[in-house]
């Protein structure tokens, strides 16, 4: 039966289906109560590998981190409203660096969450601020909308972190569903002939071109060609001032370092160039004022 045919399917079972349609090969977690519908469905898709953590900020930071090294889309889950507190840290590192990962978290059933029981809150609103999208299942019809969704969102750029609060009476529900089909923003677009005619002149009559690399040189592979650009062009690579990883290749006798997080030190090696080149990096993203290092350098 294919995706687009109606079936009888448990919420828990959908879910893990959703997950895997959309490509997830891997679901990081440290469950409880509430996530226990998800490890009972997981026993019928042994094709999805479950990666036990002892505590949420490691689930997270761990998907987060494969998320990273194999540039796919990841999946975790977390324990209501404290586990979610607890995966904010590493949370917000997935933000940082614009890792696709589905967060979801069990939440209480719907009616029992009115009661405000034991480890309940709304977790939608904790989410929210670190994450490109937030939202609860209130139906079981809404859920393979839901997790497509959530992908798209996840993997359009600029990517990064989604959210899922998943109430125990939806992942026990039975009914007749439509899981859908996964849905791809394709955002490739190759600058005008003008632009790069531009970009070219600039270079050509550059004296002294430096070349600042950012982690989205890593994400899409391209340290070989950045490399390659410098060499030709004779011209310093520097990392930007928070590298989130390596972001050019070390043993380049064009790579320079990271720039320093003083503002004034890096303007001090940047003032030596005439055209600074910025490949995929965000150069000034964390910088201090002189007066607050305390150095006799300053």
């Amino acid at each position: 039966m294919n995706s687009h045919s109606n079936k009888n399917i448990t919420g828990k079972s959908a879910f893990i289906s959703l997950l895997k349609q959309e490509g997830v090969t891997h679901l990081f977690g440290n469950p409880g109560t509430t996530e226990l519908p998800i490890m009972d469905a997981l026993t019928d898709h042994p094709d999805l590998n479950y990666v036990l953590g002892l505590q949420e900020a490691t689930v997270v930071a761990m998907a987060d981190g494969f998320s990273r090294a194999t540039g796919r889309l990841t999946a975790c889950n977390v324990h209501v409203a404290p586990g979610l507190g607890n995966a904010m840290g590493s949370l917000y590192n997935a933000k940082f660096f614009g890792s696709p990962v589905i967060l979801t978290a069990g939440q209480q059933e719907q009616g029992h969450g009115l009661t405000e029981p034991m480890l309940y809150d709304q977790l939608v609103p904790i989410a929210a601020p670190l994450v490109k999208w937030a939202v609860e299942v209130t139906r079981l019809e809404d859920l393979p909308r839901i997790v497509h969704r959530a992908a798209k969102v996840a993997l359009t750029p600029p990517t990064g972190p989604v959210f899922i609060s998943l109430p125990g009476d939806i992942l026990n529900e039975e009914g007749l569903l439509n899981l859908g089909s996964t849905t791809r923003v394709d955002t490739s677009a190759r600058p005008t002939d003008e632009v790069l005619q531009s970009f070219a002149e600039r270079i050509l009559i550059a004296k002294a071109p430096v070349i600042v690399s950012g982690h989205e040189v890593a994400t899409h592979d391209a340290l070989d060609e950045v490399g390659q650009l410098a060499e030709v062009l004779g011209a310093p690579i520097y990392q930007q001032t928070v590298p989130y990883g390596a972001h050019a290749k070390s043993e380049s006798p064009c790579f320079m370092g990271g720039l320093p997080r003083v503002q004034a030190q890096a303007r001090k090696i940047l003032d030596n160039y005439d055209l600074m080149i910025c490949v995929g990096a965000d150069v000034f993203e964390c910088r201090f004022s002189a007066k607050w290092i305390h150095s006799q350098n300053q």
